[in-house]
């Protein structure tokens, strides 16, 4: 029986912070404000699939008020993820993502930042697609405030 979760994540860009996207530094003048790294793609991806599983979502299992949490790498936070979805007995048949940002061009980085995140969901890179849009200049990501990410995946047990 194959299982569905869906993931989001936004958050606002501050000058001077280092932006990570997909497990991989971005140059950029600005990056997330969050308490961990803030790699919204990796925290759309955990909640699709811990949503999948049933198991919550990435707030009930790395609260962002514990200290252990504070800047930590996100794909630390993917790993503990699939090792939770594989404990519950599922494995992944893919994930689909959407990064919404005005600023930087990210396509350059996707090959990469597909390899990174399939070298730790031990999945094909085949298995993984991100795609990139802007908001055409509206709303706070329009205005280079801010960036988000859906993630969509697909979950079987083992």
């Amino acid at each position: 029986m194959f299982r569905i979760g869906f993931g989001f994540d936004t958050h606002a860009l501050g000058e001077g912070l280092p932006f990570h996207l997909g497990g991989i530094l971005i140059p950029y003048t600005h990056g997330p404000v969050a308490h961990s790294d803030g790699d919204v793609l990796i925290h759309a991806i955990c909640d699709s699939l811990l949503g999948a599983a049933a198991l919550r979502d990435i707030g009930y299992h790395f609260p962002d008020t514990s200290p252990e949490y504070k800047g930590i790498d996100s794909s630390i936070l993917l790993k503990k993820t699939f090792q939770l979805l594989t404990e519950s007995g599922f494995l992944i048949s893919n994930i689909d993502t959407t990064l919404v940002l005005e600023k930087p061009h990210i396509n350059p980085f996707i090959p990469q930042m597909i390899k990174k995140m399939a070298e730790i969901l031990e999945i094909g890179e085949d298995q993984i697609s991100i795609k990139a849009k802007t908001s055409e200049k509206l709303g706070f990501i329009g205005r280079g405030e801010g960036v988000s990410a859906y993630a969509v995946s697909l979950i079987y047990p083992a």
